[in-house]
């Protein structure tokens, strides 16, 4: 699965990625409740992950000498300050975003975190299915975009609604669409980007990281969710006006270059 807590969370809390669905107050959705189904959509995309990898270890493994395992979309968060309140409202933050997905298929169970907030909303998971879910990966994917900082907000002393559920959003590459091609072509600050960020995943692998591989998102422009076309991040710009002829840009020339070397 790639990224299930992002599109279970805006398919059925924001209702901005399909089905849609989200409570009246959230959105303009037909239909859906903000505060409950997307908890029991998560716990089935577990429970439906745990199979897979069951029958596939079970049947196809010793023929196929596969892997399998899941790609998290994460976003990192820090305390604002070194308050123990900012402290533990950026580990309830991970919790709701990674852990959500990462707690049960490592340790068998959600974030006692999420245990504690989310409360009966949150569907329990029985003695076998925790059994299958725990270590129900050979590896996990970690689709990283950037980090937020978190403080602590008191409560009101209201009665607590669903939207007080912690979530992140992530931030996404800007439209690219309007500027001409041989512009969007000279991207020299993603090559900057590119250097950056494979210097420190180097640096993480010398400090005992481990670190199977590393792709580029994305090698060419995509239909990005509820955005479509209207955001272009690809090494490899499509020209959708002009029968999707492709044009690789200095960033794909320097990472063929990288990887050849």
């Amino acid at each position: 699965m790639n990224e299930p807590n992002l599109s279970t969370w805006n398919g059925y809390a924001q209702g901005t990625f399909a089905p849609g669905r989200c409570s009246n107050y959230i959105g303009n959705c037909s239909a859906g409740n903000s505060g409950t189904e997307p908890y029991i959509v998560g716990h089935n995309l577990l429970l439906s992950h745990a199979a897979v990898v069951h029958l596939y270890r079970h049947k196809y493994k010793r023929f196929q000498h596969g892997i399998i395992g899941m790609a998290l979309a994460t976003t990192w968060v820090l305390p604002i300050n070194g308050s123990s309140a900012s402290r533990r409202a950026a580990s309830r933050s991970l919790d709701f975003s990674i852990g959500w997905f990462m707690d049960p298929i490592t340790s068998g169970d959600y974030p006692k975190s999420m245990r504690a907030i989310v409360g009966k909303r949150l569907p329990k998971f029985e003695r076998k299915q925790s059994h299958l879910l725990k270590d129900s990966f050979d590896f996990i994917g970690l689709n990283y975009y950037t980090t937020y900082y978190a403080y602590n907000t008191p409560t009101t002393g209201n009665k607590l609604s669903y939207t007080t559920d912690s979530q992140s959003t992530l931030t996404r590459v800007g439209d690219l669409s309007s500027e001409p091609i041989k512009k969007s072509l000279n991207d020299t600050w993603r090559i900057d980007y590119l250097r950056g960020h494979l210097f420190y995943l180097h640096e993480s692998i010398q400090g005992g990281g481990n670190v199977q591989g590393y792709f580029v998102w994305s090698f060419l422009d995509d239909f990005e969710w509820n955005s479509g076309y209207t955001v272009r991040f690809g090494l490899t710009l499509i020209d959708y006006n002009n029968g999707l002829k492709r044009y690789p840009k200095r960033s794909a020339l320097w990472f063929k270059g990288f990887l050849t070397k």
